[in-house]
């Protein structure tokens, strides 16, 4: 017999050999029927994978995210299968799970998949999916393996790379194809698919390497589920912060300046001020002091720092000066340079903490195809700070910050959001530097704060930076998507690295400890993010101009210029369209502009001195005075700009 634990921390006997969907029963069959993943002692399994040793067990359904991604995984499968029987020259890479839906990489040789394609490749997915075929998991031979792909030669690359032993495959149907495991217990329960487009890709994401189709789909156990999806796509669409950013006329590239540089024009340099002063100002109040760094450092400070060692092939080739031994790099962090201010002064413990604050551009070489509007450039403004404390202060500045986390979320509108406690992985110890006893302090930090302030937070291990663990902010946006929108990061371990010191109570000099930190992320992702959030319906505070002055004729021109004056003197931004358009047309255009408030003026309310109030969608106000009008304005926004 064998012990298994369940998450509720009951323990069951079961016979050797038995399998996670045996356990399913033994709890009910109503789960049994909808259980398709599992993971026995933290290793994702099959639901019919034989269980030999006492271990602690968890089963998924669709409803987890464990659950999609055994459910995506194994419709890559299927989605490798169906390219195979109707391309039966295309050579097959790797096809993975991803947040939504899965991908697949396929060498087409000289056949090309294109739109008009992609229903044929649905229709033979579900033809498979509907024979129910089991996914059964079996070992082989490096040799073995060698000779079932001695005709494709990634498959072949990935196989030598791997040791005699720990090769396995995976078969359904007539198919094989090599695979570490993590699948649905059969085809069948794979009930709606859609291939949703095809893009370029390099054999394991080298340019210099052959370019290969990666086909992206997505699958249900629900036809009703697909169609929602779908809708959600629609809606993407009309939200896409580069369709927006154009509209509202916020940013530009330009293939001169170079792909994935970021032009910011006047509205949307507007729109980052505005950004950038909120945060100041709350900023301001927590006793953070701002400071600025250059653009480029030396190569040795990005050494020192471990970020070379760690990042160097992925940034940009060395910047040589006339001098011989002289080497720059465009800025990739800001945090080396922000422990070189703190190292400017000998501090005292009675000066902790120190916090700088910076919004710092740096670079990070992104390959072309990677760049995706805001959200992947190559240079990028980072919301950064460091604080600098002592051991005894770092729960409670861990917590300030936490607190102007949420602050910054609150007045955006980003209320559904999870915190992620990200840990290294202790399996591989190579990917971090400094002391195991140092990540175990700063990992208890970060985990007592987050209980101590009641979030809703999660761990994930192998998520954390090189230099120390974070805890990263999960935010749901309208349609339902998750981003990773702010990180606090705890790090005693570029102090050690840079020699940062202040002297203690005792007279002798002390170690800081280092919180990185970054509310928004970077400000390109972030307002991209907002954009698609809010569908450029920004908050009212935010709004590059909150109010359209409409006039029926230039007869009323001076009228709207008085208005327009009131308006300032309460500090609401109006602008006047007087030209010689129907109002018909200026409203129009002010609703595509996403302006929330128009004033319409005529003869009537230049005789009455009032002014006729239309809201974004199509709401009207009345006619009322300039007063009342701005009393409206300020409570709208002191609803939604919270209090720090």
């Amino acid at each position: 017999m064998i012990q298994i634990t369940l998450p509720d921390g009951s323990v069951k006997s079961f016979n050797t050999n038995s399998t996670p969907m045996d356990v399913a029963k033994s709890i009910s069959e109503g789960l049994a029927r909808n259980v398709i993943s599992a993971s026995f002692n933290g290793e994702t399994v099959e639901t019919v994978t034989p269980l030999t040793t006492d271990g602690s067990l968890i089963l998924y359904t669709w409803n987890n995210d464990e659950g999609k991604t055994a459910f995506w995984h194994s419709s890559a499968h299927v989605l490798a299968q169906a390219i195979q029987d109707l391309y039966p020259n295309a050579k097959l890479t790797i096809g993975p799970a991803i947040d939504r839906g899965f991908y697949y990489d396929v060498d087409f040789g000289d056949d090309v998949l294109t739109e008009k394609d992609f229903k044929t490749v649905e229709n033979k997915m579900l033809e498979i999916a509907r024979g129910k075929y089991d996914f059964n998991m079996r070992s082989a031979t490096k040799a073995e393996a060698l000779e079932l792909y001695k005709d494709n030669p990634f498959k072949t690359e990935l196989i030598e790379n791997l040791e005699d032993g720990t090769i396995t495959f995976c078969d359904h149907s007539t198919f094989t194809d090599l695979c570490r495991g993590g699948h649905i217990p059969n085809t069948g329960i794979i009930k709606a698919v859609k291939v949703l487009s095809v893009a370029g890709a390099y054999w394991r994401g080298d340019e210099t390497k052959p370019q290969l189709t990666r086909v992206y789909g997505i699958s249900f156990p629900k036809q009703k589920e697909l169609t929602e999806y779908l809708a959600l796509l629609e809606e993407a669409k009309k939200r896409d912060h580069r369709k927006l950013g154009k509209e509202l006329e916020l940013f530009t590239f330009s293939q001169k300046v170079g792909a994935g540089l970021p032009l910011w024009l006047p509205k949307g340099t507007a729109l980052r001020e505005r950004l950038e002063n909120f945060l100041k100002a709350a900023q301001k109040k927590a006793g953070y002091e701002m400071v600025m760094s250059p653009h480029i450092g030396q190569k040795e400070l990005y050494v020192t720092s471990g970020h070379y060692a760690k990042y160097g092939e992925d940034s940009f080739q060395p910047i040589k000066t006339p001098k011989a031994d002289e080497e720059f790099l465009l800025k990739p962090m800001n945090c080396p340079h922000h422990c070189e201010i703190y190292n400017a002064a000998q501090w005292s413990y009675k000066d902790l903490p120190k916090r700088y604050a910076e919004f710092g551009t740096v670079y990070r070489y992104e390959q072309s195809g990677e760049l995706h509007g805001l959200t992947r450039v190559r240079g990028f403004t980072q919301d950064d700070a460091h604080l600098f404390c002592t051991p005894d202060q770092l729960d409670e500045e861990f917590k300030n910050v936490i607190d102007l986390v949420l602050y910054v979320f609150g007045s955006l509108g980003f209320e559904n959001f999870t915190a992620q406690v990200s840990l290294r992985d202790p399996e591989n110890p190579d990917k971090y530097i400094g002391s195991l006893e140092n990540w175990e302090k700063a990992e208890q930090a970060i985990i007592s704060a987050a209980k101590d302030k009641g979030l809703n937070y999660v761990i994930e291990t192998g998520e954390a930076a090189f230099y120390g663990p974070k805890l990263d902010f999960m935010v749901k946006d309208a349609l339902g998507r998750q981003w990773q929108l702010g990180t606090i990061q705890v790090d005693y371990n570029l102090p050690e690295r840079f020699d940062l010191t202040y002297k203690g109570s005792d007279n002798e000099l002390h170690r800081p400890v280092m919180i990185h930190r970054a509310p928004f992320g970077s400000m390109e992702r972030f307002i991209a993010i907002l954009l698609e959030h809010t569908g450029g319906n920004f908050p009212l505070w935010l709004m590059p101009n909150q109010v359209s002055i409409l006039t029926l004729s230039e007869k009323y021109e001076k009228y709207g210029e008085k208005v327009l004056n009131l308006l300032e003197n309460h500090e609401i931004r109006a602008l006047v369209d007087n030209r010689s358009e129907t109002i018909g047309k200026k409203i129009r255009e002010a609703e595509m502009n996403k302006t929330p408030y128009m004033i319409i003026i005529g003869e009537n309310e230049e005789n009455e001195n009032k002014i006729s109030v239309r809201q974004h969608g199509g709401d009207d106000l009345g006619t009322i005075s300039v007063e009342e009008f701005s009393e409206i304005v300020k409570t709208e926004i002191n609803k939604t700009l919270k209090q720090f």
